[in-house]
């Protein structure tokens, strides 16, 4: 086994790269150095797309790879120290780890996730990056804003579900207002009472009540599920965090083990408050009185993509803590002016690059892959040009959903506050019969 050398230009490379991803988690253990044959204490450090080490005596990198090159994780032992993991990568280089606090097992699922997640996301990337076009990644920038999209119309769809089930039952209350209103009157005045200048009450019609516009969009599933992922999960102060999913549903959060079978289900209602760690791990927390909180902490490499869900369903009970206020301050903009600046700057991107042929002589056959691969096919604009509709069409009908709530919610202020009212009147009423 050998220790990659850290020229200085790759271990600048690498720490600004570290500067911009952010850690994930980081464990005390030891590396084994094959040249010295000997045991190094230190820490190994987690990011989204890198692992590496840091000797404890002076902090010295000493070795780190992305989790891209890693062809194979285990779990190991060997006559030297038992409970390791190994790691190998591509270029058939082994790593050797030990000593792991809290457990190896602990590590090993978290390094695990985060580097198979990072191949499901990115399957065969190593082998097609070369050919990786300008309108292949822009197309794939697009279809992940598609979905996010998509997911968060859906949210707004159910809100809006909820409101008009609101107002149904305000007018159901106004009926039986109107109801309680009659009797009321034939109590204070009976029909029969000789000397009443009050003569029985017909039954008045009611007014027909204007109905409210309810969206004809069929609901997403029959579970409303919004999305579900792999996370590695951990129970209130349980120090072992164990394999299994998270699932965002229209009426609440469900957290099931690796074998899918529901370990708790979170009420919409009966959440209390979520935490957002990092990008990658959150909490999630329901209060009682005169027992233990129910608590749990989820730690996902599809995390960021739950986040901005878990911001529209739970807006007042979800905070930041601070190593999680980078990721809230690149969405600081408002998301109609991140739209309009999206749209403008594809389509413009789109129609400069179709229109612009690639200008090759025939003795440049050194560049002829490289412009090819700046450029964007016809095909490929084709496709972004139906994404960007898409989009357009998704967000017009996020606009106008918004607008008829927010004509649904002034209607329910005044339908509460005449209610109230009616509720206070026939309550001074009663009083006087008894």
């Amino acid at each position: 086994m050998r220790v990659k050398s850290l020229h200085p230009f790759v271990s600048s490379r690498h720490s600004k790269l570290m500067n911009r991803d952010i850690c994930i988690h980081t464990w005390p253990c030891s590396y084994y150095l094959e040249p010295e044959k000997r045991w190094i204490p230190g820490k190994l450090s987690l990011t989204s797309t890198l692992l590496k080490f840091l000797t404890d005596k002076n902090g010295e990198l000493l070795v780190s790879f992305p989790l891209s090159s890693i062809s194979e994780i285990k779990k190991e032992s060997s006559h030297f120290i038992f409970s390791s993991i190994t790691i190998l990568e591509k270029d058939h280089i082994k790593h050797w780890f030990s000593s792991f606090q809290p457990s190896r097992n602990v590590v090993f699922n978290i390094i695990e996730h985060f580097w198979r997640e990072l191949l499901l996301s990115y399957p065969g990337a190593e082998a097609s990056s070369p050919q990786m076009t300008k309108g292949k990644e822009l197309t794939g920038l697009m279809a992940c804003s598609q979905k996010r999209l998509e997911d968060t119309a859906k949210v707004l769809h159910h809100q809006g579900e909820q409101f008009d089930n609101i107002m149904k039952g305000l007018d159901k209350i106004e009926s039986d207002m109107d109801v309680a209103d009659r009797l009321l009157t034939e109590l204070e005045s009976p029909s029969w009472w000789p000397f009443s200048t009050k003569l029985w009450k017909s039954p008045s019609e009611t007014k027909p009540k204007e109905s409210i516009p309810v969206s004809s969009s069929e609901p997403f599933g029959k579970s409303g599920v919004i999305i579900k992922i792999p996370a590695i999960i951990t129970q209130n102060t349980e120090l072992h965090p164990k394999p299994g999913k998270f699932t965002v549903l229209v009426s609440g959060l469900e957290i099931s083990d690796s074998s899918s079978q529901l370990l708790h289900r979170f009420e919409r209602e009966d959440v209390d408050d979520i935490k957002v760690h990092t990008p990658y791990e959150i909490s999630i927390r329901q209060r009682f009185i005169g027992k233990p909180d129910t608590a749990y902490r989820l730690l996902s490499a599809k995390m960021p993509e739950i986040i901005r869900i878990l911001e529209v369903q739970f807006s007042k009970k979800i905070e930041f803590l601070e190593d999680a206020m980078v990721f809230q301050s690149t969405r600081d903009s408002p998301p109609a002016e991140k739209g309009n600046a999206i749209w403008r700057a594809a389509s413009g991107f789109i129609e400069s690059v179709v229109h612009s042929g690639p200008s090759l002589k025939s003795g440049e056959s050194s560049q002829i892959q490289l412009q090819m691969n700046e450029q964007v096919s016809e095909e490929e604009a084709q496709e972004l040009r139906q994404i960007l509709k898409k989009l357009k069409s998704i967000a017009l009908e996020t606009e106008t959903e918004l607008e008829r709530q927010d004509e649904v919610l002034d209607g329910l202020t005044s339908s509460v506050e005449r209610t109230t009212l009616t509720i206070d009147k026939q309550n001074r009423r009663m009083k006087k019969l008894l």
